[in-house]
Order: structure tokens, then C-alpha cells, then sequence
């Protein structure tokens, strides 16, 4: 477990090549997730699972690739890729993956071994781009997946809705010279475009917005 806090990041996977060593339910959940993300998934295992088999039949509409070599992890391939995962439940394996993966500098996580782990998964809920992410540092994976529960909610449909105004708002100050630094944005939110959102007056909460960053004139 780190002795450290650790340092929260939002990776970006897509298209990226990912290793997930192993063939069981937990290996079949750490490709799932990786595959919602739109990364190219290799998975590695002398047997794969019915979970990650129906997984590779059917990756989703959205998602990365997933391809499945069924053998054994060969030593040292760990390094020809941008991120492992390693959940075989074989200690030798998970830990001969995670030091070649290690001593090439690529992140890996190791199912139930923090010890071993560069990164750690954080329980994840997701509406639309807006994630919610929970990390005990290792310390309690169901705690993490207990918290993540009673955050999600909190966010609702509207959430992502926000979000993607935001977005458009973003985007036009900075065609208009301005830095995104210099709005209040905790102000922006405890105003009425949450609750325009909220009520469906999606056009109105768009206009209130543009003007509370001052894009457009008040009155």
C-alpha cells in the first residue's frame, strides 16, 4: 500500500495499447473498463473466461479493441506497451509482469497487490463525460465502490448536460482571447444554470451562462 497520498489523474487510453494479463472475472472487469475508454486491449491467458469471452464477442458500440492470445505471459513483452494490468491470481505471474512492466516504465496495476501497483483503479460511476472516481489508496477497494455509490447520487441526468455547456462556453472564450482562469466558475454553477437545466430550459440556461462569464450583455 503507497505510504504517500496518491496523485489523481484522468488517463486517456484511447487508441492507446494496453496489456491485461489473465483470463478470469476480474481480468474480464479491468478489460471492460479499459474498453470503455477506447483502448486497444491485448489480453494474455492460457484460459480465457465465458465473462471476457463474451466480452471479446461483443466489445460494445463504443469502445477500443480487444484482442485475446491464449498462452502464457511471455517475460519482458510488458514493455511494448502503454499500460498493464495484470489479475491472473497467481502471485509469481502477477509479480514477474509487474517488475518487467516496472523496469520499463510502464504503469501497471496489480489486482490486489497495491504493493506492486503504479497506479491504482479507483471505483468509477459515469454519466455521459462527466466521471466521478474514488480512491481509498489501496486501502479498501469495497469501501471506494461503497463511496462511489452514495456519490453517484448525487448526479443525475443534468450533470452531463452542464458539463457539455460548459464546454461550448470554454471553447468560446478562448476564440475570444480570454483565459478560462479568470471566471468564477463556483459562482457560474450557485447561480440559475443548474436549475434552468434542471427544469428543462436547456436554450435559457445556455443564454444565462454566456452571460455570466460575459460573453453576451446583461438586460
Amino acid at each position: 500500500m503507497p505510504t504517500a497520498p496518491v496523485y489523481p489523474v484522468a488517463l486517456v487510453v484511447e487508441g492507446k495499447p494496453c496489456l491485461v494479463v489473465g483470463g478470469g472475472a476480474v481480468a474480464a472487469r479491468k478489460v471492460a473498463s479499459l474498453v470503455e475508454c477506447s483502448a486497444d486491449v491485448t489480453v494474455v491467458a492460457p484460459e480465457v473466461g465465458e465473462a471476457l469471452r463474451a466480452l471479446v464477442r461483443s466489445p460494445g458500440e463504443v469502445g477500443g479493441s480487444v484482442r485475446v492470445e491464449a498462452r502464457c505471459y511471455r517475460p519482458g513483452e510488458a514493455a511494448r506497451f502503454r499500460l498493464v494490468v495484470t489479475a491472473t491470481g497467481r502471485s509469481e505471474v502477477d509479480q514477474a509482469v509487474a517488475h518487467d512492466a516496472d523496469a520499463a516504465g510502464v504503469w501497471v496495476n496489480s489486482a490486489d497487490d497495491p504493493a506492486r501497483c503504479s497506479f491504482l483503479l479507483p471505483a468509477v460511476h459515469r454519466q455521459g463525460t462527466v466521471s466521478i472516481a474514488v480512491s481509498t489508496g489501496g486501502a479498501s477497494p469495497a469501501l471506494a465502490a461503497w463511496l462511489r455509490s452514495r456519490l453517484a447520487r448525487l448526479v443525475g441526468p443534468d450533470t452531463s448536460t452542464i458539463a457539455q455547456l460548459l464546454q461550448r462556453v470554454r471553447g468560446d472564450l478562448r476564440a475570444a482571447g480570454r483565459s478560462t482562469e479568470e471566471v468564477d466558475w463556483q459562482a457560474v454553477l450557485d447561480g440559475e444554470v443548474a436549475t434552468l437545466v434542471a427544469a428543462g430550459r436547456t436554450s435559457e440556461a445556455a443564454a444565462a451562462l454566456r452571460r455570466a462569464v460575459g460573453l453576451t450583455r446583461s438586460g
